[in-house]
């Protein structure tokens, strides 16, 4: 299909609207679809720090207290 100006194409027919509206919505879910899961990686490796970072302080006041009434 080939148009007469720019004017005609963004017109698309007289289907303009459906048209751009689908190309729109097509282009919201590829977005979507690459922030999603950069965004869920970025979350999960936070959490998994953090869970880390308590578990090896929990562990040396463990370490501390074993340490602590092994001795006396």
């Amino acid at each position: 299909m080939s148009f007469e100006s720019f004017a005609d194409f963004l017109n698309m027919g007289g289907h303009a609207l459906y048209v751009w509206t689908s190309y729109g919505l097509g282009l919201v879910v590829i977005v979507a679809s690459v922030i999603s899961p950069a965004r869920a990686r970025r979350r999960f490796f936070a959490v998994e720090t953090e869970r880390q970072k308590r578990g090896a302080s929990a562990g040396a006041v463990t370490r501390r207290s074993a340490d602590a009434s092994g001795s006396s």
